[in-house]
């Protein structure tokens, strides 16, 4: 199958393609096979991407997907009030059912809003039926996600016997493939941390870990200097943080994932961005929840960009695209199969319109997509060479009965915690 895109603005974001202000780009059995000015197949189906940037999908390196019902409710919330609303309100009264419809509407928003590639953060772990529910989810939508596995998330119970069973379930490198959620050394203690750094490894599992300070902690150094920093792991938020332990990361081959909307909402502190390029990290980006942010990349790109620009000026647009691609695939241990229009990877590709009155008219594709970007822009998204989303629409979607599933969720969740809906709700943090 041959698929040819044609007569868009490329931005490749790889240096040795380069962008093109007209470009096309073929794609074959999945994989993008040239990209150059003007490419002839005849055989091909074409996809007329005229008046489009055609700009690599996003990546998501940390969505906790499971909450899409709730979203917007915690617009107001401290981190505190979110721990005692969601982990200790909420999430005991979710059943596999509703991570299934919050994963699977959280996915779909996902996709529809350029994001090809996500990290999905599970830590609803009540059951093996809730981690099951999760992962079916994910591969019912048909965009390229990582099952980040959480198990025992707010415990200290083992593990081992229950990821080494989810893992047997996602054994290879499809579409959805599994990574391991580390509970933490304040959490569990440092050697439960070894343990499942060692499972992580044993199983072939990259490891994703929340931590900050306030300071007073030194998490990154304490991880360090007995030996626990991985390659393979990317630090979630990091606020706080001393220079030196960003080295640290740096240094161990680490990556990062900020989520500036939450982070500064919540009491997190500002994102660390410009500390970790000086550190000689690249930053990714996330979401994080959306009962506290929106779940587009659009708006947690210029959120980094405009508090890091107001704090020394040093930041590009460019940059911020590239936290969304490239770093963000390399992070997930996917920089050989996407976060780049490049030959030779899968064609993870979105077509934005370049018409739109909000944006138009486009002179600097980079600039214009950080500082107005919207996910009303996003016209065609393709994973793998499939099209999953053409002329604004998802492909083969049910929503309104998905819409109807979700919100039936939601009010039964509310219902079983006893908590209104109409504004009034406000969580007590000392019931988490």
């Amino acid at each position: 199958m041959k698929t040819l895109l044609t007569g868009g603005t490329v931005v490749s974001m790889d240096p040795a393609v380069g962008d093109l202000d007209r470009g096309d780009v073929l794609i074959e059995d999945g994989v993008i096979v040239e990209v150059a000015e003007r490419i002839d197949v005849p055989d091909a189906e074409v996809i007329d991407a005229t008046d489009r940037i055609v700009l690599p999908g996003f990546v998501d390196t940390h969505r906790h997907t499971w909450q899409t019902a709730f979203r917007g409710v915690g617009a107001d919330w401290t981190f505190a009030d979110y721990l005692a609303a969601i982990h200790g309100t909420l999430r005991p009264c979710y059943q596999p059912e509703d991570v299934y419809l919050g994963n699977l509407l959280g996915r779909l928003e996902a996709l529809h809003s350029g994001v090809t590639t996500m990290l999905d953060w599970f830590h609803c772990p009540q059951s093996p039926e809730h981690a099951d529910a999760a992962v079916a989810a994910l591969r019912d939508a048909p965009g390229r996600s990582i099952f980040c596995y959480g198990a025992g998330w707010g415990t200290d119970d083992p593990i081992d016997a229950e990821v080494r069973r989810v893992r047997r379930e996602l054994p290879g490198d499809g579409l959805v493939t599994m990574a391991l959620g580390l509970r933490g050394a304040r959490e569990t203690g440092r050697d439960t941390v070894a343990d499942e750094l060692k499972l992580a490894t044993e199983l072939g599992l990259r490891t994703s870990l929340h931590v900050a300070s306030d300071g007073t902690q030194r998490p990154i150094a304490d991880l360090h200097g007995h030996g626990l920093l991985r390659g393979t792991t990317t630090f979630v938020h990091a606020n706080g943080v001393g220079d030196d332990e960003l080295r640290m990361l740096a240094d161990a081959g680490s990556s990062v994932s900020i989520s500036p909307d939450v982070e500064l909402k919540m009491g997190f502190g500002r994102p660390m961005t410009g500390r970790m390029l000086a550190a000689g990290l690249r930053p990714t980006l996330s979401v994080d929840d959306v009962p506290a942010a929106g779940g587009d990349m659009f708006s947690t790109m210029r959120t980094a960009y405009a508090v890091q620009r107001g704090l020394d000026g040093g930041l590009r647009s460019r940059d911020l695209l590239e936290f969304a691609t490239v770093d963000g695939a390399q992070a997930c241990g996917l920089d050989a199969r996407t976060g780049s229009i490049t030959p030779g990877k899968d064609a993870d590709v979105i077509l934005l319109r370049a018409d739109d009155l909000t944006v138009f008219p486009v002179t600097d594709p980079a600039a214009t997509l950080v500082t107005a970007g919207h996910p009303g822009l996003v016209d065609t998204v393709l994973v793998a060479g499939r099209v999953v989303k053409r002329d604004g629409a998802l492909v083969d979607v049910d929503l309104p009965r998905l819409r109807t599933r979700l919100r039936e969720s939601r009010d039964r969740i509310a219902a079983a915690a006893g908590i209104p809906l109409d504004g009034t709700w406000r969580p007590r943090p000392e019931s988490a």
